[in-house]
């Protein structure tokens, strides 16, 4: 599995794995323990996350969603130290320390939560997602 195989539905806690397209949408299966199954259709807002990035002030704009969170597993190891009742200002600083250069304007801290919550589902679901890949399979 890797970024291209996991999504994120709008309104939907959670993450999910795509599993196969449909004539009207694409079928979806949660990475939580339930392993339940969704039908996405046309009007579901699906979001692959490697199309995903976060804002940043360097030249490009924005820093992709797989490597900020491989930044993340290099530097903690999965424990972030940060959860869903942390502080604004604690929430900032442990995106400073993995993405110094982030846009404070454009990234808001419901977006920081997130990142650290889809972090905590994907090294609990599928940790090979986050290993730094040889040249060799990345181009495979």
């Amino acid at each position: 599995m890797n970024f291209k195989d996991i999504a994120t539905v709008a309104g939907k806690p959670g993450l999910y794995k795509v599993l196969k397209p449909t004539r009207s949408g694409v079928i979806l299966e949660s990475l939580d323990e339930k392993k339940s199954k969704l039908v996405a259709g046309m009007s579901m807002r699906v979001s692959i996350l490697s199309d995903i990035s976060i804002y940043t002030m360097t030249e490009e704009g924005a820093e992709p969603l797989e490597s900020v969170m491989k930044k993340i597993e290099a530097e903690y190891q999965g424990d972030t130290g940060v959860d869903s009742s942390a502080s604004d200002s604690e929430l900032r600083a442990f995106l400073k320390s993995v993405l110094p250069d982030f846009d404070e304007a454009r990234v808001y801290t419901s977006d920081i939560k997130k990142l650290n919550a889809w972090y905590q589902i994907i090294r609990n679901a599928a940790p090979e997602v986050l290993q730094e890949q040889p040249e060799t399979e990345k181009e495979a």
